[in-house]
């Protein structure tokens, strides 16, 4: 499931997928940024820069560059602001290519030893006008492509899809 709205100027994306894992790996997983690289499409070139050497924290760091548009990669800064174990994260972007990235992960047990992953993500071009015309003729795409990658690759991985 994907839905995208606008309010007050800021675009919110929603995702929803099953995962067929427990809790505790869907955890370990989406909460070790390496596997970040896993999970995006490779077109975008995506690649950690900082070190990393431990799963989400509060306050923790992480610097990436990623292919904003095709051939022209950007430095990503991002911080995990809040962690609640086997529950939630949020990442928040520092400095990179949005005027607002906050990013809200969410993690359910269901029954079957299967996970309800959500994902919030609320953003703002910056530019006014011109970054909604850039949202929607481009920006509102390619943010629609990477989720469906994810998703893909996720399907794969955990679903056997």
């Amino acid at each position: 499931m994907m839905k995208l709205e606008k309010h007050s100027g800021i675009y919110t994306l929603y995702t929803e997928q099953i995962l067929n894992i427990p809790l505790e790996e869907a955890w370990l997983f989406f909460s070790a940024p390496e596997n970040l690289k896993e999970i995006t499409p490779p077109k975008m070139g995506f690649e950690i820069t900082s070190k990393v050497d431990k799963g989400a924290y509060p306050g923790q760091i992480i610097t990436y560059k990623v292919g904003v548009i095709s051939g022209i990669t950007q430095n990503w800064v991002t911080e995990i602001t809040q962690v609640k174990p086997q529950e939630f994260f949020i990442d928040e972007q520092r400095f990179g290519p949005y005027s607002l990235w906050h990013h809200e992960h969410f993690f359910e047990a269901m029954s079957e030893g299967k996970t309800l992953m959500k994902d919030k993500i609320s953003y703002k071009l910056p530019m006014g006008f011109l970054g909604d015309l850039a949202h929607r003729f481009y920006v509102k795409n390619e943010l629609k492509a990477i989720f469906e990658y994810r998703y893909e690759v996720l399907e794969k991985r955990f679903n056997g899809k």
